[in-house]
């Protein structure tokens, strides 16, 4: 505690002999290097899950907006209604499923735990995903972002809303969207993200 303790006095001595128009943003920065440095960097010790990232399925195929899979493969329907962490990888892994290769999209989150959210790769929940991330700047995504299932009026539709802070991410798409070119954005927006967060 003693630690700590230091560490915030000496961040207050630094804080207070800033120039008076860097101080909000610097005072920031320390403050997320205080939380950074007062985390653990360690499991915690006991029994506990392995620090593997959990697969989140994004789809409706099992009366659910998304799922986990359980040890014997069976799914476990997630019953929260939205996820919120830091983004922090986007990709389009090729893989096979029921004897067909295909892509998905894979968004990976860091919250209580990793999570990998996946959709194929030209689904709704995908293309929402896609494009409101490719509203937003890398700096805009130092914040942890919401991310929630929508159902759709088809029964087998989902889409994605994402939020930043309390506000709603707005994008739109339709049959003339460029999807490479969004995809392209995307990736550009969480492959620039600092690694400070």
């Amino acid at each position: 505690m003693a630690f700590h303790l230091q560490i915030i006095v000496n961040l207050a001595k630094i804080e207070s002999s800033l120039p008076s128009e860097t101080m909000e943003p610097s005072l920031e920065t320390l403050l997320r290097q205080l939380i950074q440095l007062l985390q653990p960097t360690h499991p915690p010790l006991g029994f506990g899950d392995p620090p593997t990232p959990v697969y989140v399925f994004c789809n409706r195929r099992n009366n659910c907006l998304w799922y986990t899979l359980d040890d014997q493969g069976e799914p476990v329907p997630i019953v929260h209604k939205a996820l919120t962490g830091y983004i922090q990888d986007l990709s389009f892994p090729k893989t096979e499923r029921r004897g067909k290769e295909v892509w998905k999209l894979h968004l990976t989150v860091k919250a209580d735990r990793t999570y990998i959210l996946e959709s194929g790769y030209d689904t709704q929940f995908s293309k929402s995903v896609l494009a409101a991330l490719a509203t937003l700047t890398p700096a805009a995504m130092q914040q942890p972002i919401t991310i929630q299932p929508q159902p759709g009026e088809d029964e087998s539709v989902l889409f994605a809303r994402l939020w930043l802070g309390q506000d709603p991410i707005k994008s739109e798409y339709n049959a003339q969207t460029d999807w490479k070119t969004v995809a392209q954005q995307a990736l550009a927006v969480v492959r620039g993200i600092p690694d400070n967060r």
